[in-house]
């Protein structure tokens, strides 16, 4: 039977821990310049309807790392959804690759083409979710802190990043703090998922309070790709979520800061703290490439 990696919800708790196993040894042999392709003779098509820095490098370094072939492929290249339905394109890929990573607007888009497709589909990035994001993120604290112990607060848009941390906290026994404006809260459905399986989420609007006692703080950007035309409103309502030194004081004296990428410096998060002592943010983006090898081996092997 064929895996998807769709949300993070498609790990359990003793998965995503194996997978955190994996990416460290991976990371060594890497390191150490040692020959490993355990994906070799493989072809992974890449369908990116959504811009990307570290998303799609990362992905097409470890797929060639891993011994496979990375085909990339932008909305201009092909008729996805177009000229051709989602679902015929799937079938026609499904012959003549190995798996498919799709970065795409809608989540339920992502979800018929991975119904239809016979081989494996990675998300890597839709308007609700991104999981992948979510498992490096969560590497990277693992890395350094006991995930069961620490305060993570979220600062800012209840967006895809938020809801994925939101499924992953709940898998991982992470207490997390989401502070939104109102109108910009996570979704329901998402937060109310997390909460039935014993996830400890807790919404609310005020960030200071959220970040009294946190040992993580972690902010994006406040308006997301197709969002453009909520940039003047969203500025507005979020200027009191800005992660800066006042808001940051308010944290323990050892918290670490985590944003994913691309920021808007002077908006959600300063410079002196996105440059700072205590921010993680580029050990956090070079785990995206430690993580997604290994998600790759989990999903395609």
């Amino acid at each position: 039977m064929k895996k998807d990696f769709l949300s993070i919800w498609d790990f359990t708790t003793e998965k995503i821990y194996q997978i955190f196993e994996l990416a460290n040894r991976l990371r060594k042999v890497m390191k150490n310049g040692q020959p490993f392709y355990p994906l070799k003779g493989k072809n992974i098509a890449l369908i990116f309807e959504k811009p990307s820095t570290r998303t799609r490098v990362s992905f097409e370094v470890a797929i060639n790392q891993l011994g496979a072939n990375s085909i990339f492929l932008s909305t201009q290249d092909i008729h996805l959804g177009k000229s051709e339905s989602l679902e015929d394109t799937a079938r026609v890929l499904s012959r003549y690759v190995q798996g498919v990573i799709i970065r795409t607007f809608e989540h339920e888009r992502l979800v018929r083409f991975a119904s239809i497709a016979g081989i494996p589909v990675i998300n890597a990035l839709s308007d609700l979710l991104h999981p992948c994001q979510a498992m490096a993120d969560f590497y990277t604290l693992w890395l350094k802190k006991d995930l069961k112990k620490i305060k993570l607060a979220w600062v800012g848009d209840g967006n895809n990043v938020c809801h994925s941390l939101i499924l992953g906290a709940a898998r991982l026994g992470v207490n997390m703090v989401v502070s939104t404006p109102e109108k910009y809260q996570p979704e329901p459905s998402i937060v109310e998922k997390a909460q039935d399986a014993g996830g400890k989420i807790e919404i609310i609007s005020q960030p200071r309070e959220a970040v009294r006692g946190a040992d993580v703080v972690y902010t994006d950007v406040w308006v997301s790709m197709g969002q453009e035309q909520e940039k003047e409103e969203k500025e507005k309502i979020f200027q009191e979520y800005q992660v800066n030194p006042s808001l940051l004081k308010l944290a323990k004296p050892d918290v670490v800061v985590m944003h994913c990428l691309p920021a808007h410096r002077g908006k959600e998060i300063t410079d002196e703290v996105m440059d700072g002592k205590n921010s993680i943010v580029w050990e956090q983006a070079e785990n995206r490439l430690h993580i997604q090898r290994a998600i790759l081996i989990e999903i395609m092997s």
